[in-house]
C-alpha cells in the first residue's frame, strides 16, 4: 500500500519535470537556431551604430552650409543619431521573429508621444517657434530689434526662449512663439535708420532761408549720410510757429547712435538759428477782451477788492 502512494507521487513530480525539461530542450533547440540570426544581428547592429555617426558627420557638414546655430545643429544631429540606431533595433527584432515585441514597441511609443504632446504642448509650440526662428533668422545677436511692445539688443536664443537686452539694463526671457507670432522690427538688419525732428519758426523768417540753412546743416553734420534722400517738408501753421519735419539718415547700429545723433542733430540745427538770428519761438497767447458782447478791458476798472467793475 506505501509503495503505490510512492509510486503515484513519482508520477505526479514525473509530469511537471518532463514538461520543464521538454519546454527546456525546445528553447535549446530554438536558441541553436537562432545563433545565425543573433551573430547576423550583432553584425547588424554594429553596422547601424556606425552608420548613424557618418550620417550625423554628414549632416553636420551640410547643416553648417546653411546655419551656424549650434544648438540647432546638435539637436537635429542627436536626432538623426538615434534615429538611425532605432531603426537598426527594429530590423534587428523583426530579424530574431519578435514580432511582437516590435508592435508593442510601436504601440507604447505612439501612446507616449501623444501624451507628452499634451501634456508639453506649449513647449513644443517653443520648440517648433524656435526651429523656424533658426532657420528663417530675422535677426542675429546684438541686433537691435523690437518685439512686441518690447525693444532691445538680442543677447542670445536658444528653442526655448529668445534673451532680449533692454536699454534700461534688464535681461527679458522672451518665448518663441510669442517672437513668432508678433510683428518683428529690426533696426540693424540694413545698416541705416532714418531720424524725423519736427521743428518750428516764426512767422516772421524767411522759409527758403530756412529750408536751406536746415539742409546744409545736416549735410555737413558727421555721421548723417544719404544727403541726396533728405526730405524737408513743412507741415503746418502751427499756433505761433510755422512747423516743418526734416528727414535724414544715419548709420546705425553702430556710432554715433540713433539717440546720440538726434541730440547732435537739435543742437546743430539750434546753433546755425542762432547764427543767423532764426528765432524758434515760444508758445503765444492773444487774449482779446473786446469780443462782441463783451466789455472792453479799457472800459473796466478794478475795485478795491481786485474784482472788475463797470464805470
Amino acid at each position: 500500500m506505501q509503495n503505490n502512494k510512492i509510486d503515484s507521487v513519482k508520477n505526479e513530480l514525473a509530469k511537471p519535470i518532463e514538461a520543464i525539461t521538454t519546454k527546456l530542450d525546445t528553447w535549446m533547440e530554438m536558441l541553436v537556431e537562432m545563433i545565425p540570426n543573433m551573430l547576423l544581428s550583432i553584425i547588424l547592429f554594429i553596422i547601424f551604430i556606425v552608420l548613424a555617426r557618418l550620417v550625423r558627420k554628414l549632416f553636420i557638414k551640410v547643416f553648417q552650409k546653411s546655419s551656424d546655430n549650434k544648438a540647432l545643429q546638435n539637436l537635429f544631429a542627436t536626432i538623426i543619431h538615434y534615429s538611425m540606431i532605432g531603426i537598426g533595433l527594429f530590423i534587428i527584432l523583426d530579424l530574431l521573429n519578435l514580432d511582437k515585441a516590435v508592435t508593442s514597441l510601436l504601440a507604447g511609443v505612439g501612446v507616449i508621444g501623444l501624451a507628452l504632446g499634451f501634456a508639453f504642448q506649449d513647449i513644443a509650440a517653443n520648440f517648433v517657434s524656435g526651429v523656424i526662428l533658426a532657420f528663417r533668422k530675422p535677426f542675429l545677436i546684438d541686433d537691435v530689434v523690437q518685439v512686441g511692445d518690447l525693444m532691445g539688443i538680442v543677447n542670445r536664443t536658444n528653442l526655448r526662449v529668445t534673451v532680449i537686452r533692454t536699454y534700461q539694463g534688464q535681461e527679458v526671457y522672451v518665448p518663441n512663439k510669442d517672437v513668432l507670432s508678433n510683428a518683428i522690427t529690426n533696426y540693424s538688419i540694413l545698416g541705416e535708420r532714418r531720424i524725423d525732428l519736427a521743428v518750428g519758426v516764426s512767422y516772421g523768417e524767411d522759409l527758403h532761408k530756412v529750408h536751406d540753412l536746415v539742409l546744409e546743416t545736416l549735410k555737413n553734420l558727421e555721421g548723417v549720410i544719404r544727403h541726396e534722400d533728405m526730405i524737408f517738408t513743412y507741415k503746418e501753421f502751427g499756433d505761433s510757429s510755422i512747423n516743418f519735419e526734416i528727414k535724414f539718415w544715419i548709420k546705425f547700429p553702430d556710432n554715433p547712435s540713433f539717440l546720440e545723433m538726434r541730440s547732435k542733430a537739435i543742437m546743430a540745427v539750434k546753433d546755425a538759428f542762432d547764427k543767423d538770428g532764426i528765432t524758434i519761438p515760444f508758445p503765444i497767447r492773444t487774449l482779446d477782451f473786446g469780443i462782441k458782447g463783451g466789455q472792453k478791458l479799457s472800459e473796466m476798472n478794478i475795485g478795491p477788492n481786485n474784482s472788475l467793475s463797470s464805470k
